[in-house]
This record gives structure tokens, sequence and C-alpha cells, in this order.
């Protein structure tokens, strides 16, 4: 392990990681966790660290997500996703629903994690808190 600028002590990491300084040290005597010592202390190389919190964080089993039985959001559009387009960092979906074209800006990781692609039906939900109401040009009345 070759130190790099930023390095943190046992206490620091577990701060970092949300575990106890002892769980930091005991990965650390298992190997799983490389770490030096830097003026009398033993530290965690912050590159080694930030690695070391990813590989934690993919072998977290989350609880699988729950059919939605209820929500505040009022419209709900069920359509076809026409068009997707990606950058490396953001993605613009665009749903057929019915008469209404809806387009939605979220992060490419959302749209590849959702499999977004024309052809797939999706549910635009749609919770505004500011919602612009202009009124189209009147014609003028006749009058008899």
């Amino acid at each position: 392990m070759v130190l790099g600028v930023s390095t943190f002590r046992i206490r620091e990491a577990a701060e970092l990681l949300g575990v106890s300084d002892d769980t930091v040290r005991r990965w650390a005597d298992a190997g799983r966790l490389p770490t030096a010592t830097e003026a009398g202390r033993r530290v965690v190389d912050g590159v080694d660290l930030a690695r070391f919190a990813e590989e934690l964080a993919s072998g977290v089993e989350r609880p699988a997500p729950r059919n939605v039985v209820a929500e505040s959001a009022r419209n709900r559009f069920t359509g076809l996703v026409t068009r997707v387009v990606k950058d490396t960092v953001m993605a613009q979906v665009e749903i057929q629903a019915g008469p209404h074209r809806l387009v939605s800006l979220m992060s490419r990781e959302a749209a590849d994690e959702l499999q977004l692609e024309p052809g797939v039906i999706a549910v635009a939900s749609i919770k505004a808190t500011n919602v612009v109401v202009e009124v189209p040009e009147q014609r003028p009345t006749r009058t008899a």
C-alpha cells in the first residue's frame, strides 16, 4: 500500500463505514482492509477505504421492493417508451401515454436499472410542487 495524501485513523474509518473501531481492526487483522503505520498510529489509505466501502455496500442484501398499494402522486400515466437518449451521466426518456407525450430526465444509472428502451411499457408518476397555468388567447365573442 502506498500512502496517499488522505489517510484515516481507525476511528475515522469506522465512522465513515458505520461500524465500530473494533470491527475495522478485525477487518485489518484479517487482511481484508490494508493498513499502515503513520506517526505510531494505524491508518487506512483513502483510496483503499473507498474501495473497501464499495465492496461492503455491494454485499449488503437489500429487502426486495414491495408492490405499491398507495402513494401521494395523483397523476399516473401508463404508456410506451418511445425514445431514450443517454450520455455518460443523464438520460432523457420519452413516454407516449395516449395523447400525452411525457419527458423525464433521470440519471443514466436509473434508466439502465429500469431497462428503459423504446417499446417498454412504463408508468410516469407525476407529483409537481409547481404547476404553471396559462390562459390561451380568447376569440372575440359574437353578439347577436
